[in-house]
């Protein structure tokens, strides 16, 4: 019975609240796009799930964040995750291997024309930012520093309230597209 939702919010609670702040609202659609599918015997069912969530989730200190998450998208970007984060001194494009950014500075001021093509190659403004360490899997370090702190004694940043902070993301996102409004989230344990 689960779906895109499911799937997907709780792990956009903690990137964001890790990253950015804490979510305290959502407006979120959840939609079946593909309502028949096949599986792995090759027998036809109805699709009930949704399959892609389309999100904005308002962050404390005024932080607006769009994140569209689909089973029924092509990939036409750098990696099969990125995020971009635009401020007011620049902006960042981040996958799970590689970032870019175009620092403010930099930014080029393109004019828009719809009568002519643009002869700007917007993808050559931006800056790769070298590693300078390889990093592992991020769910094997998450799970190596659990381990770490259980054998230590020590207290996990990520407890049972992080978690619980996840599935209301879940429950406020699939609230929000069941009665296609804006849902406040109280956070347990922030």
């Amino acid at each position: 019975g689960g779906g895109m939702t499911l799937d997907m919010y709780c792990h956009w609670n903690y990137v964001l609240e890790n990253l950015f702040g804490r979510v305290e609202a959502v407006s979120s659609k959840a939609v079946t796009h593909i309502h028949e599918r096949w599986d792995e015997q090759g027998d036809r069912y109805e699709a009930t799930a949704d399959d892609a969530a389309y999100g904005i989730f308002e962050l404390e200190g005024d932080i607006i964040a769009q994140i569209n998450s689909s089973w029924a998208v092509r990939v036409d970007r750098g990696e099969l995750v990125e995020f971009q984060v635009d401020g007011t001194l620049g902006s960042a494009v981040a996958g799970l291997f590689g970032c870019k950014v175009q620092p403010r500075v930099n930014t080029p001021k393109p004019v828009w024309n719809p009568d002519l093509p643009t002869d700007q190659d917007f993808p050559s403004q931006w800056t790769q930012i070298p590693d300078n360490q390889e990093f592992t899997n991020g769910f094997r370090a998450q799970w190596e520093q659990f381990l770490q702190d259980v054998a230590a004694g020590r207290q996990h940043p990520y407890d049972l309230a992080a978690g619980v902070r996840g599935l209301q993301l879940v429950d406020a996102g699939l609230q929000s597209s069941n009665e296609g409004r804006r849902v406040e989230i109280t956070a347990v344990g922030a």
